[in-house]
C-alpha cells in the first residue's frame, strides 16, 4: 500500500461493544472505545434463575454509534474520511425474530418490552428441552443425522433450539415472526440497508456452527427433518437461507443514513459478520493446528486445519467443523467451556453477599477476586484435597449438555475461600485439558496454544495453572482487543486493501507479549488431580437426572 488506509473492527461482547480504528498498513491502533449496554447493565429482560438472557436491539444500535464515534474521536478528525472498511463480530448463537423487512420485532411498539422478541443471548439456556428434541430426532427419524458436523450433539445455546423455544412459548411472537436472523448477520445488513431476510448475506461461521448448515445437504436441514422435530418449524426453512458467506466477502457499503450516524463516508465497505472468538482467532494470527483460546466469561477454543488434512473425519463432541468459518479455505473447528470467568465471578459474588448493604461494600467486593488470586497461588497443589467440576453453567465441550451442574468435592471445616477458589481455577483448566484430549483422541494434534481476552491480562496465576495442566507453553496475545482486531483484518480484506485475510494477519497482527511454560513438578502433580476430576465428572454425569452422553 502506497498510503495509509484505515479500517474499523467492532466487537460485540456479552456486556459491552468495543470499536477500534486500525491502520490497515501497520496494524497500529489509533483509537478505541468501549460502550456498556445500558439496558443490560440494569438487568432488564433477563432472569438468571431460569438462565434466560435477552438483549434489546437498541442496546446494539446505541452501542455501535457510541463506540465507533468514540474510537474516531480518539483517532483524530482526519482519520474518519480515510476509513475504507468496517467489520463486525458478535457473540453467538444470538438470534432474533424479524418481520418481512428484517426488522427485529422488539423495535416495533407492540413488542418493545417483550423479551421473546429480543435477541436471545448466547448463554441463554431456556431451550434445553428443544435441544433434546432435536438430538433425539436426529438419531431416530430414519434419515441423515444433521448434527454430525456439529460434534454429534445440538446445544440449547444454538439457533434452531432457541427459535423453537420461542415458537412454543409465545404465540404473539410466533405469529409476527417472518424469519430469524443472527446478531452477526443483522448488523452488516442494517449498516448497508440490505435487511431482507431472503437476500441478506448470512455468515458461514454462524450457519455452520450453530444452525446445522452444510453444503452436502444443500444448506440447512430439510423441511422433512425440521417438521419431525416439531410442526411449528414447518415453512421456516424457505424463509431462512440457502447460501452462506465467509467474512472476507463484502456485504455492501454504508448507507448515507448510517454514514452520517457514525461520522463516516459511504465509501466504507462492510464485511460479512462472524462470531467473536472466530474473528479473535484471526486477530491473534491463527495458523493450522494452533489452538486460539478466548478466556472471558466463557471460553471459546478455535482450531484450523487444511480441509484435505481432515478429509471425511468427523470430530465428535465439539461445536462444529465448518469450511471457512475462521479462515476462508481452512476447516474451522470450535470447542469451549460454558463458564470460565463467569465461574470466578459467581464465587466472588457468593463471598460478597450482603456487601451492597454496607457502606463501602461495593469497593470491598471489587477486591475479592484479586485477593483470592493472590492467596490461592500460594497454596501447594493438592494440599487442600478439594476437586471441583466446572459445569456451573452446563458443559459445552465435549458433548454439549447444558443440563449438567457443577460440583465441589473434598470440603472440610478447614476449607477456606482461597482453597475452594484454587479448586475452581484448576477445574476450568482441567476442562480445557479435556478439550485438548478430545481433539487428540480424534488424531488431531495441537502444536501451539495462544490465549486472548481479559483474564490472561489480569491473572498470571490462572494462565500458569492452564500451562501446567495442559503441559504446553501458552502464549498471551499482545492485543487488548484481539477480536476487534480480527474484525479489522476482515474489514481490510473486504475493502480490497488485502487480497486475502492471511495477507492482512502479518501486516496488522500484534503477536504475543509473553509465554507461560509448564513447570515439570506441577505437571506431574496435576496429572493425579486430573484423574480425580475425570472420575468426579463421570460420577456427576452418571447420577444426573436423565443421564447424558458420555464425555
Amino acid at each position: 500500500m502506497a498510503r495509509d488506509s484505515y479500517v474499523i473492527g467492532v466487537d460485540y461482547g456479552t456486556d459491552s461493544v468495543r470499536s477500534v480504528v486500525v491502520n490497515a498498513r501497520t496494524g497500529e491502533e489509533l483509537g478505541a472505545h468501549v460502550h456498556p449496554y445500558a439496558r443490560w447493565k440494569r438487568g432488564l429482560y433477563c432472569d438468571p434463575s431460569r438462565n434466560a438472557f435477552r438483549q434489546h436491539p437498541l442496546d446494539y444500535i446505541e452501542g455501535l454509534i457510541a463506540s465507533v464515534r468514540g474510537a474516531l474521536e480518539e483517532a483524530g478528525e482526519e482519520v474518519a474520511s480515510q476509513v475504507k472498511g468496517l467489520a463486525v463480530d458478535t457473540t453467538g448463537s444470538t438470534p432474533v425474530a424479524v418481520d418481512r423487512q428484517g426488522t427485529p420485532l422488539a423495535l416495533k411498539d407492540e413488542f418493545a418490552d417483550n423479551p421473546n422478541a429480543m435477541f436471545v443471548l448466547w448463554k441463554d439456556h431456556t431451550a434445553v428441552k428443544e435441544a433434546a428434541d432435536i438430538n433425539r430426532t436426529a438419531r431416530t427419524w430414519g434419515g441423515d443425522d444433521y448434527t454430525r458436523y456439529s460434534g454429534g450433539v445440538y446445544s440449547s445455546e444454538w439457533f434452531f433450539a432457541k427459535i423453537l423455544h420461542i415458537l412454543r412459548k409465545d404465540a404473539a411472537v410466533r405469529d409476527a415472526a417472518w424469519s430469524w436472523v443472527e446478531h452477526c448477520d443483522w448488523m452488516p445488513a442494517l449498516l448497508t440497508g440490505k435487511t431482507d431476510p431472503l437476500t441478506l448475506k448470512r455468515s458461514r461461521c454462524a450457519a455452520g456452527h450453530k444452525a446445522m448448515w452444510h453444503e452436502s445437504w444443500e444448506g440447512l436441514p430439510p423441511e422433512a427433518f425440521l417438521t419431525v422435530v416439531d410442526p411449528l418449524l414447518g415453512g421456516l426453512r424457505d424463509r431462512l437461507y440457502r447460501h452462506t458467506f465467509t467474512s472476507d466477502v463484502k456485504v455492501g457499503n454504508l448507507t448515507a443514513e448510517w454514514a452520517a450516524k457514525l461520522g463516516l463516508t459511504t465509501d466504507v465497505a462492510v464485511a460479512v459478520g462472524a462470531f467473536d472468538a472466530h474473528m479473535g482467532a484471526v486477530g491473534v494470527e491463527i495458523k493450522p493446528y494452533t489452538l486460539s483460546k478466548v478466556m472471558g466469561t466463557s471460553t471459546c477454543d478455535m482450531l484450523i486445519a487444511p480441509c484435505a488434512h481432515i478429509g471425511d473425519k468427523l470430530i465428535g463432541g465439539i461445536c462444529g467443523q465448518v469450511d471457512g468459518s475462521i479462515v476462508p479455505g481452512m476447516l474451522g473447528m470450535e470447542a469451549g467451556q460454558s463458564a470460565f470467568g463467569d465461574l470466578f465471578a459467581w464465587f466472588g459474588a457468593l463471598l460478597g453477599f450482603g456487601l451492597d448493604l454496607v457502606e463501602g461494600g461495593e469497593a470491598a467486593r471489587d477486591r475479592i477476586l484479586p485477593a483470592l488470586n493472590a492467596a490461592a497461588e500460594k497454596i501447594p497443589i493438592g494440599e487442600s484435597g478439594i476437586v471441583a467440576i466446572d459445569w456451573m453453567n452446563g458443559r459445552r465441550t465435549p458433548y454439549a449438555n447444558q443440563e449438567l451442574r457443577g460440583a465441589i468435592m473434598g470440603l472440610t471445616l478447614g476449607s477456606d475461600a482461597p482453597r475452594i477458589y484454587r479448586a475452581l481455577v484448576e477445574a476450568t483448566a482441567f476442562g480445557s485439558r479435556r478439550i485438548v484430549d478430545r481433539f487428540r483422541e480424534e488424531g488431531i494434534e495441537i502444536e501451539r496454544v495462544i490465549v486472548l481476552g481479559g483474564i490472561p491480562k489480569k491473572s498470571p496465576f490462572i494462565v500458569q495453572v492452564c500451562a501446567d495442566i495442559l503441559n504446553m507453553p501458552i502464549d498471551v496475545a499482545r492485543s487488548e482487543q484481539a477480536c476487534a482486531l480480527g474484525a479489522a483484518m476482515f474489514a481490510a480484506t473486504a475493502a480490497g486493501i488485502y487480497d486475502k485475510v492471511e495477507d492482512a494477519q502479518p501486516a496488522m497482527g500484534a503477536g504475543a507479549e509473553m509465554q507461560y511454560r509448564p513447570i515439570p513438578e506441577n505437571v506431574r502433580a496435576y496429572e493425579t488431580l486430573y484423574q480425580h476430576y475425570l472420575a468426579l465428572g463421570a460420577f456427576v454425569e452418571e447420577h444426573h437426572e436423565g443421564g447424558s452422553r458420555s464425555s
